[in-house]
Parts: C-alpha cells; structure tokens; sequence
C-alpha cells in the first residue's frame, strides 16, 4: 500500500470542526479521501475548510460510509443519535474523550446502535480550534476502540481504517475499562496540575522568577480549555472522584509525616511515597511503547538563531539516537538549555563527543 493511500473507501463527514474534528480532515484529505465538514458555528466550519479539512457538506451530497463525531462531550449523545437517523447506512463514531455517559444515554433512548462503534485517540493539545489542527496528531497515539458485542465486523472495520490512516494504535476496551483508565492516565494529571497551577495566582513575582522546568512539566496540561473539562470530568466523575479521593488520602498521609518529620517512623513513610513515585513513572511506557529508561543530558546552548539546529545537526553526524528532546530558557540570561534523553549505554560517549566538538554539558 502506498504510504498515503487510503484504507478508506467512500466520503467521511465530520461533524464538529474544533481540533480534533479537523485533524482527523487534515489527515483524511493528505491520503486522498473525500471530507465533509459541519458544525453549528459558521465561522468553525468555514476556518477548517480553509485550512484544507475537508468541504463543508452540502444538501444533495451522497451518504457517507462513516460519520465521525467530534463534538464537546455534553452534546455527543445527540450528535450520534441524529447521524444515525440522518445517515442510516453510515457507520458513525465518536471521538469524545469519556465513553460510557453517551452509550448509556443512547441506550436510554433506544437509539439503533448497530452501526455506532465509540473510539477515542488519545491525542490532543493544550489550545483547542481548527486553527491548532494538525495532519499528525493521532501518529502512533493510542487510540481505543468501544465496540459492542453485536457490532457488525465491516462497522468495526471502518472505524479501524480511519484510526490506522490517521497512525492511530488500536487498542480495544468496554467503555467502564476506557473511562477508568484515561481517568488516571488523563482526568486526574489534569485536575493535579491546575490546581498546582492555581497556587501560581497569588505568589510573589520573586517566586515565580525561580520556576524552572519542574514547575512547566508538572502544570504545562493546566492551560487547557475550563469549560471542555468541566464536561470532560462532570461526564467521567466516578472513576475521578474515587482517585481524587485515593490521592487525597496519599497527600493526607504525606502531610503528616512530614508535619511530624522527627517522629519514628516518619522519614520513612515520607521516602516510601517519594518511591512509589519513582515505580509509577518506571512503569509509563516509553518511545514506541517500550519501557525502556533513558538518561537526560543537559547541553548549554547560546540562546541565539541557528544554535540549536547546529546542535540537532551534530548528534546527527555523531550517530547519536535523540529519544526526547526538551528546552529550558534561563530566566534573565542569554542561554539555554537542551535536555536530550538518549540509550543510557549511549550517554557517556554522547557527552565525550559533543564535549569534543565544543558544546558544554551537564
């Protein structure tokens, strides 16, 4: 199959037009196939059509093989439930990022669901709209797969091609298994991050001064959009409200510990949470999924036009496989920072050949 070629067959309408809606277009349209767009805001659906996610739907256009809803969370039930009637022959699916609130509601309403499989690529970004759409989001992300036990298999099978054509990585869940896990995996990340983020408001400017990358990596999800997650976690709030309450319990433990640090016992119950942090994170996967561990190496870099290109350019010519790549800017200072994660049996003669070629490292 050619790299762009479509697993596809048949137009594909998009209902919704934010980022994820015109992604999925943008991606669609790269390998040839044919998309409609709609949305109840004008100016969304006209932007993602200028933006090459597909053409706005017109009356008279033939019936599309799939339907793919992209709409905010509190109103996916009616979205699927009027495809469904207005598409019969559609397979039509949806993108939201909790499951089992819109299933059960189409259930309630006795909606046909013979031809509804509910997915979910677990990609996204900070800022929503078309304007933020990008062809490769879903590339090698996740992407969960609700199927019903009578789903037919050419339903299933649609649903699946769009997911690959879009690199998608198919995993298959119930939607209960779906919402508890990206509860922890996603739900609760977000509420620990604003509210960590929330006690920025009052600080002293001197503090913030001293934020550094700790500080970005623990709150950067926190600029996500307040009123899609108030639908998000208002849809998913069991699975969340029983972690938020098992991690209350962790930072009540915690607290006490360190509030009476001399005590017996007390450092270490406080290095026994400290290391159950430390598993956690060894158990995230890593590049492709694997669990593989890598070692960061700090590169100073001038904070000037063409510094970090040159630096790319030279791990490049030195052989040197870049699994992660972050930058830090010092506050104040004409400098930065380039953290560049590498195979720990790579990292000593990384840090030897960029020493030799001039770069300073930490």
């Amino acid at each position: 199959m050619n790299e762009l070629e479509s697993r596809v067959r048949g137009t594909v309408h998009i209902v919704g037009a934010g980022l994820l809606g015109a992604s999925v277009g943008l991606g669609l349209r790269e390998r040839g196939v044919d998309v409609t767009l709609e949305d109840l805001s004008p100016t969304a659906v006209a932007l993602a059509a200028d933006y090459g996610a597909g053409r706005i739907r017109e009356a008279g256009d033939p019936e599309p093989s799939v339907v793919v809803v992209a709409t905010p969370p509190d109103v996916v039930a009616d979205a699927v439930e009027r495809a469904l009637a207005e598409f019969p022959d559609a397979v039509v699916t949806d993108v939201a990022s909790v499951k089992l609130a819109p299933y059960l509601e189409l259930v309630r309403r006795g909606a046909p669901l013979k031809n509804y499989v509910g997915s979910h690529p677990m990609a996204g970004r900070e800022r929503g709209g078309a304007i933020m759409a990008r062809a490769d989001l879903f590339t090698a992300r996740p992407w969960v797969i609700c199927r019903d036990r009578d789903t037919p298999a050419e339903a299933l099978s649609l649903v699946e091609a769009i997911a690959l054509d879009l690199g998608g990585v198919l995993t298959e869940m119930t939607p209960e298994e779906h919402d508890r896990s990206v509860g922890l995996v996603s739900h609760l990340p977000q509420v620990v991050s604003s509210l960590l983020a929330a006690r920025l408001v009052s600080a002293e400017e001197q503090a913030i001064a001293l934020a550094g990358a700790g500080l970005r990596d623990t709150t950067r999800i926190a600029a996500s959009d307040p009123e899609l997650w108030v639908q998000i976690l208002g849809a998913n709030r069991e699975p969340v409200v029983a972690l938020l309450e098992q991690f209350s319990a962790d930072v009540a433990a915690f607290t006490a510990a360190l509030r009476d640090a001399d005590a017996p016992g007390a450092k270490r119950r406080v290095a026994d949470l400290l290391a159950a942090g430390g598993r956690g994170v060894g158990r995230i996967p890593g590049k492709h999924g694997s669990s593989e561990r890598f070692i960061t190496i700090t590169v100073l870099i001038d904070d000037t036009p063409g510094e970090l290109g040159r630096l790319l350019t030279e791990l490049g010519e030195l052989g040197i496989n870049m699994e992660d790549l972050r930058l830090e800017h010092s506050p104040g200072a004409q400098i930065g920072f380039a953290e560049i994660a590498v195979l720990p049996e790579a990292a000593e003669r990384a840090v030897a050949d960029l020493t030799e070629r001039g770069w300073r490292t930490l």
